[in-house]
């Protein structure tokens, strides 16, 4: 059994524990005032589809005051670009290799740590509303009520508590009603740690009634690479599946493509038909995140409220020609994070330095001063956000996406380093077999970015001698963030 702490209790303890769960702990917690946190994270939201990042599509009025209150993070990367994996990360403060959450397919060990237990064990009420995606039952909240998988956007099924009601109304709405719900019922004499996670924007992109005419007439910019040839690149951007128009389904597109409308022409009618879609979900989170802000001004929560919104990962909304994310690139890596705290942070904060998923937890109990599990591998980015980056503060990061081939994209498996100007990858397939029999349909590949000369990551020099010893030292910078953070490489 886990102690109110995180760490075992020894069987002299455990008896008055449960005769008297929490006593202690909670009283002491009282002693000391420390933030609500509500977290709020939407799915596949990328950063440049929110107004406070400049979008050049769509505005956000209501996630735009978190900037404006508080700070707005411009380089916070995910560490596998995939659902499931980042949602453990983020609980967990371990890489996937550690935590057990790789693909898809892995489901996180209810008996491991995370942050939720370690706030839950020091006298947090804490709850876990929406897309949970993990498989086992939620383990450190005091209440739970979550899609079942990925969930549906009209009417959707939720299991509270572990009975399964299936609601009347869409998914993004009701998700913050259940929300709201659980914050008026909540103790208001202890801190709160609330999880509120929307479906939205994830594929299929299935917008609210009041939104189906949104951006009707309107032509919304494409990328400027939308026709990316991938010309120069390795085979792995070629051989993946996730083509604009192309690789889409009529469940994304809801019609059919005119007759006749193939390659760069179905492409760019696709762009239209998905962005629209895309941009009119994510007004509905918008909007819902303001009913939040909202409620926590009317009750007089906002001063002592950390308010987080943030996406799961980044999203390809065209650039590269692409939708989904999964690949190392910039828009799939790159997450939207911004936080509010009035007591703590100073409003229009800007911080350019680079944080992770890694770091969300230990972030959290640093605000709620609670000593992080030995075992994270993240850190408090709490200094940053105040103005006071510590000197020793990461200019590197290690991303690895395990997935080979696999959630019907065909995105190979690689592993890379991304530092403040340059982002290597390694395209390393599978190894098949207790044996080690390499996939020879996937042959290892490289590719070197210059993001200081190529933001939109155009042009691969690895083979350019010019780069030669930019090349090799990332490789060795590679080697040792690997081993650092106990990965094996391929």
């Amino acid at each position: 059994m886990a102690s109110m702490s995180g760490h075992a209790l020894t069987r002299r303890a455990l008896l008055p524990a449960l005769a008297a769960p929490f006593v202690h702990t909670v009283s002491k917690a009282q002693t000391r005032k420390r933030p609500n946190i509500l977290y709020i994270m939407s799915d596949d939201h990328a950063a440049h589809a929110i107004s406070a990042y400049g979008s050049k599509i769509n505005q956000t009025p209501n996630i735009d005051r978190l900037a404006q209150g508080g700070a707005r993070l411009t380089n916070c990367f995910v560490t596998n670009s995939i659902c499931t994996p980042s949602r453990a990360v983020i609980l967990t403060g371990q890489y996937s290799h550690l935590n057990g959450v790789k693909t898809l397919n892995d489901k996180i060990d209810p008996a491991r740590n995370t942050v939720a237990k370690m706030l839950q064990g020091d006298g947090y009420q804490t709850a876990m509303i929406g897309k949970w995606h993990l498989v086992t039952n939620p383990a450190g909240f005091d209440y739970w009520n979550i899609l079942p998988g990925q969930g549906l956007y009209q009417n959707p099924e939720l299991i509270e508590m572990g009975k399964r009601t299936k609601h009347q109304g869409y998914a993004t709405d009701l998700i913050t009603d259940f929300s709201l719900d659980w914050l008026k019922k909540r103790d208001p004499n202890k801190p709160f740690f609330l999880m509120c996670h929307h479906k939205a924007p994830h594929r299929e992109w299935s917008p609210a009634a009041r939104h189906a005419k949104l951006f009707e007439n309107v032509t919304i910019p494409e990328p400027d690479n939308l026709f990316d040839d991938y010309r120069g690149r390795s085979g792995a951007a070629e051989r993946s599946r996730m083509r604009v128009g192309e690789d889409m389904t009529k469940t994304d597109l809801k019609m059919d493509p005119p007759p006749g409308l193939t390659g760069m022409a179905l492409r760019k009618w696709g762009y239209q038909v998905y962005i629209k879609d895309y941009l009119r979900c994510v007004t509905a989170v918008d909007e819902n995140v303001g009913r939040m802000l909202d409620y926590l001004d009317a009750e007089k929560l906002a001063d002592d409220t950390i308010v987080v919104y943030t996406s799961d990962q980044g999203f390809f909304l065209g650039d590269h020609g692409w939708y989904d994310k999964r690949f190392m690139y910039e828009e799939s890596i790159r997450m939207p994070f911004l936080m509010r705290y009035p007591r703590g942070i100073k409003p229009g904060t800007v911080n350019r330095d680079m944080t992770l998923n890694l770091d969300f937890a230990q972030t959290f109990l640093d605000y709620a001063q609670v000593k992080a599990d030995p075992e994270m591998q993240g850190r408090s980015f709490r200094a940053n956000l105040e103005g006071k980056t510590p000197r020793d503060w990461r200019t590197e990061m290690y991303y690895r996406y395990w997935m080979h081939l696999g959630g019907g994209h065909d995105v190979t498996a690689h592993y890379g380093i991304r530092t403040e100007r340059y982002k290597l990858i390694y395209f390393y397939g599978k190894a098949l077999g207790s044996a080690g029999a390499v996939d020879k349909d996937t042959p290892p590949e490289w590719e070197l970015y210059d993001l200081q000369k190529d933001p939109r990551e155009m042009r691969n020099v690895y083979q350019d001698a010019a780069y030669s010893k930019v090349a090799a030292d990332l490789k060795v910078r590679l080697a040792r963030l690997q081993s650092s953070y106990r990965d094996t490489p391929a």
